[in-house]
């Protein structure tokens, strides 16, 4: 029952228990040894807070304004591809669930709803992740169908020049065509055949569609990994900037001189993101690079922080760390897994509930007063 689920923890074990192996580890795997996975969450225990006290907290706003949009609390959901893995209603679910929380929805390129499904069902703030595609025209075609179906800003994520090494994906085999399951995947899924029978030809993908298969069938989330370009540069996210001529945020940017630079090039926003530790392996967690960043940019591009948010106070320590908000992909992917639509708006309630609590203990009336005078420099 998603009313025993009192944190993200729990969602995420209640869609363990829910999913077949091989699609739970699409979700919850991370790149090679997983140590940035993990670290991505654990850094954020390495940020101490000095909380203050006779503040008045008995009304708390939590409004802000991101990416040209304004929202009800400074967590969004992040792009994540392929959601009809993890539930039949896939993108529609989280989009309807993040329009009622009072936040935006962010649809991936890869995407097994389509652009124009997703704003049909959603009169919420929305953004649409990008990834330059190898054609070049085919991408500027998918900036035109948001710009058409009224996403409010594009994201263009820059950290896959290639894709990453998921070795419990990988050993699965689900996403090999050329190669026969192994005993341990083909038992996996044979446990859960209402499932199989609810996700068939869940794996087309929505917002690819001219990429057609021959014969003229839904071309496969595999289309994806093949359109990844990595020869793509500082210019090619110019050309991006002109032709969406709105709010672009980066996702991807790890490094202050990167943050730096984006703003030469069209970019409004920054978005502190190792992929969820589904690339590069080792990379630093992304709270610890967000203050080198925030420092860089100032108040010249907004910075927001993804990856590791699994509670309330993360995100009050990103803020006073010098985000503007923070975005969340597993978290919400958890709750959809969990219970669909209801699942995701558990997941969003948690974390709001959790922040305002947060804000609270820490004195903390609104958005403006939390800075770094709540955390606790190392000596």
């Amino acid at each position: 029952m998603l009313d025993d689920c009192h944190n993200i923890d729990h969602l995420r074990e209640r869609a363990r228990r829910r999913l077949p192996a091989p699609i739970f580890n699409i979700m919850d795997g991370g790149a090679e040894t997983e140590v940035t996975l993990r670290r991505n969450t654990d850094a954020f225990d390495d940020v101490k807070l000095i909380p203050r006290c006779l503040v008045d907290v008995g009304h708390v706003n939590t409004a802000t304004r991101i990416l040209g949009q304004d929202i009800e609390w400074p967590v969004y959901c992040s792009p994540t591809g392929g959601s009809r893995y993890f539930h039949p209603e896939g993108e529609l679910a989280v989009a309807r669930a993040a329009a009622k929380a009072g936040t935006i929805y962010g649809l991936s390129t890869a995407s097994t709803y389509s652009i124009e499904e997703i704003a049909a069902a959603s009169d919420g703030p929305k953004l649409f992740q990008l990834y330059i595609c190898k054609d070049r025209d085919f991408t500027r075609a998918l900036i035109e169908r948001a710009k058409r179906s009224g996403y409010g800003a594009l994201c263009v994520t820059v950290d896959t020049p290639v894709g990453g090494k998921c070795e419990r994906v990988l050993r699965s085999g689900i996403l090999d065509r050329q190669r026969v399951w192994p005993v341990s995947t083909v038992v996996g899924f044979a446990r859960y055949p209402g499932w199989v029978l609810k996700r068939l030809g869940m794996g087309t993908a929505g917002s690819l569609a001219n990429f057609a298969e021959p014969g003229g069938k839904p071309p496969r989330l595999e289309v994806f990994g093949e359109q990844l370009d990595s020869s793509i540069t500082w210019k090619d996210i110019r050309q991006v900037a002109d032709w969406w001529s709105g709010p672009l945020a980066l996702k991807g940017v790890m490094s202050a001189e990167d943050a730096r630079r984006a703003r030469d090039v069209g970019v409004t926003a920054v978005i502190v993101s190792n992929h969820g530790g589904l690339q590069l392996d080792g990379a630093a967690a992304t709270i610890e690079a967000l203050p080198k960043i925030a420092r860089a940019v100032g108040d010249r591009l907004e910075v927001i922080l993804d990856g590791g948010v699994r509670r309330g106070v993360h995100v009050l320590k990103a803020l006073a760390l010098g985000a503007k908000a923070c975005s969340i992909g597993r978290p919400y992917l958890y709750g959809l897994a969990a219970g669909g639509e209801a699942g995701v708006s558990k997941s969003l309630n948690i974390l709001r509930s959790e922040l305002v609590r947060t804000m609270q203990l820490a004195g903390c009336p609104n958005l403006a007063s939390i800075d770094e005078s709540l955390i606790r420099r190392p000596a």
